[in-house]
């Protein structure tokens, strides 16, 4: 069985979609599918038209030389019509039996209209819903018209694809509402690599020096500062944490849109000591920060992306034994059983948030159960070979025609 994977971006570009998809692919390979890969404008600049990194040769796509393609609006249907063009050059060569668009929607619109002139069954994955991300990211709001027709063509793409896969129950949910059969819908669930995470060792004691955690109690976020992520609420809630652990400190990895403000919040509270900032990190080096972490905290605000989406880093703690607290939104409860594999917490409240992590720096006693408890549950049900094998079904229904 032959797979074209119709891709935003890829490797070796830095992300939660880039990494998603390395991880799928090489399972995919792993049970014998041949796989190919084509990537959108959204790459970015490139060195060659056919790429290959770890091992997985992606083709590139050329921009348009057309100037009307540089125009708002235009500049979106011109990803659609050149990733089409280059799907139909690409299926040349591979001879795919099918084709696996993911998101965003405008890579489902080039998939569908490649699918019909090379009669190819076109799946589509939806990993979260961008105009939700946009109104987050202020680029667009709730309800407004850029909104609702960025919602419009990913429910056209829906309709028109013989197999729709997503990546939670929260947003197969939100694609069933729009009357979608269920029945097309498949969850792929995110996973942990459990071969590269969940190797608890001791922290690192010259990574803890030279961060000045020697003798500390830490806390800590892994991840983008994002708005949705409600890290400035985390730094409200750490002086009531400090009255009660003055040893305690908070280690912040990562960067992103919201640095600034996390930044101002930390001078304002007047709890500079207190913060650790270690900046971006490489992907290869974070398991040694998380061995340095007691307890992971996710304190995600409550909108419908995060309600909807499920995140993958509670799922890494988990996976390094590391405790976890978490808002109570959607996309948090999907992943934690509050008490069992993490505790959760009331989202948008620094009280709430501050009670729950002196809870559970207390109670060490009840903290090995909880480790083992998350370990188990990545283990056994989040790892990526249980996930992939989820594709089986809807591949083998398309190989031998029984989508019509």
């Amino acid at each position: 069985m032959r797979i074209l994977h119709v891709l935003d971006h890829s490797i070796p570009l830095h992300s939660g979609y880039t990494f998603r998809t390395r991880n799928i692919l090489r399972e995919q390979r792993k049970r014998g599918w041949e796989t190919a890969h084509v990537t959108s404008l959204k790459q970015g600049p490139f060195a060659a038209a056919e790429e290959d990194v770890d091992g997985l040769r992606f083709y590139r796509t050329a921009p348009s030389r057309n100037p009307l393609y540089r125009l708002p609006l235009l500049d979106q249907w011109a990803v659609v019509e050149t990733l089409a063009r280059r799907i139909v050059e690409v299926a040349a060569t591979e001879r795919p039996d099918i084709l696996h668009a993911h998101s965003p929607a405008l890579n489902g619109l080039a998939a569908l209209r490649a699918g019909r002139h090379l009669g190819l069954p076109v799946v589509y994955e939806c990993r979260a819903f961008w105009e939700d991300a946009a109104v987050d990211h202020g680029t667009s709001t709730e309800g407004g018209l850029r909104y609702r027709a960025t919602r419009a063509l990913e429910t056209h793409v829906f309709r028109r694809a013989v197999a729709v896969t997503t990546i939670c129950e929260g947003l197969r949910s939100d694609i069933a509402a729009r009357g979608i059969d269920a029945s097309k819908i498949t969850v792929i669930p995110n996973a942990v690599n459990i071969e590269e995470f969940g190797q608890a060792r001791e922290p690192d004691p010259e990574l803890r020096g030279q961060l000045g955690l020697n003798g500390k109690r830490v806390i800590g976020f892994i991840g983008s500062f994002y708005g949705y992520e409600g890290l400035p609420l985390l730094i409200e809630a750490l002086p009531a944490l400090l009255a009660a652990t003055p040893e305690l400190r908070l280690l912040l990895v990562g960067g992103g849109p919201e640095e600034a403000r996390i930044r101002t919040r930390i001078r304002e509270l007047a709890v500079e000591e207190a913060v650790v900032l270690a900046g971006r990190v490489p992907h290869c080096d974070v398991q040694a920060y998380y061995h340095l972490v007691d307890i992971l905290v996710y304190p995600r605000l409550p909108m419908r992306l995060t309600d909807l989406v499920t995140p993958l880093k509670p799922l890494e703690a988990m996976a390094e034994e590391r405790l976890v607290a978490a808002s109570d939104v959607g996309g948090h409860r999907e992943l934690i059983e509050d008490g069992v594999t993490g505790r959760l917490f009331p989202a948008g409240d620094a009280a709430a948030l501050a009670t729950c992590v002196a809870e559970m720096l207390a109670n060490e006693e009840g903290a090995h159960g909880i480790r083992e408890a998350g370990r188990r549950f990545v283990a056994e049900e989040r790892n990526w070979p249980k996930s992939v094998a989820r594709y089986q079904h809807i591949y083998a229904a398309l190989a031998d025609g029984s989508h019509g």
